[in-house]
């Protein structure tokens, strides 16, 4: 008997089959592209910690170019000496703590019988100590990133700053070394080195070449003022949560 191809039934049970075989198909090639995904993480997060430390491979002015892959292991067990998760007064050291996610612990903080893990790193390059911090927060479009470190005077040191879907030519620009680089030397603490100030990546600001560093302001990216103010907002919404264990350990 032939089978009859014209039937309602026929074209859902093989769309039923269809659906079954591709999803196990994905599923499976998934489960098989899993550990290959999670190395590539490691890299990535890897090679953003050492860029805010100034440790990469960089040649031209404008260059943004990582530590390679085949060598990123290594140099990040060389540079980054500790890695600590600050959970409420207790401080720990995690050799993970850069895989922590920072929305996921955002979203549990919300509880407030919850007390966030805030990963920081410690480096050290060239005699002098990094503490690099991880930041995230909201962009024009989406999610935006970074890090940021800072010397035992709270000076920042270098930034590494990325997006999910700002605006190319515009907010994208976050993440070219012209506007990362003036970060460099930026103090985050107020003159008397009390209270946390921040950073403000700012449209009005009288400095375009960057040269005073006591203001707490960088210049804006033209046509992204919203991307900016998401900037502006993470540094000092993240980097404030860090400030109270990196007062106390000067002390």
């Amino acid at each position: 008997m032939a089978l009859n191809t014209d039937k309602n039934s026929y074209t859902i049970i093989f769309s039923i089959i269809m659906v079954v075989v591709v999803g196990a198909l994905l599923a499976f090639v998934a489960q098989g592209l899993k550990p290959t995904i999670k190395e590539n993480q490691r890299i990535e997060i890897q090679q953003n910690i050492l860029y805010a430390m100034g440790v990469n491979e960089n040649e031209g002015d404008g260059d943004v170019t990582f530590v390679g892959a085949d060598k990123i292991k290594d140099e990040f067990a060389k540079y980054v000496k500790k890695q600590l998760v600050i959970q409420g007064d207790q401080v720990t050291e995690d050799p993970n703590a850069y895989l922590i996610d920072l929305k996921k612990e955002e979203n549990l903080a919300k509880d407030a019988n919850y007390k966030r893990r805030l990963p920081l790193f410690v480096g050290e390059k060239d005699g002098k100590t990094f503490y690099i911090i991880p930041m995230r927060g909201k962009g024009l479009w989406d999610a935006i990133w970074g890090y940021v470190s800072v010397d035992d005077a709270l000076v920042v040191q270098g930034v590494y700053l990325d997006h999910k879907g700002e605006t190319p030519g515009l907010g994208a620009e976050i993440k070219q070394r012209y506007f990362m680089d003036d970060f460099q030397g930026e103090q985050i603490m107020s003159g008397s080195g009390e209270a946390f100030e921040g950073i403000s990546v700012a449209k009005g600001n009288n400095d375009p070449l960057n040269k005073t560093k006591d203001d707490h302001e960088i210049d804006a990216l033209a046509g992204a003022t919203i991307t900016g103010n998401g900037v502006t907002a993470m540094i000092k919404k993240d980097v404030r949560m860090y400030i109270p264990y990196l007062q106390s350990i000067k002390k």
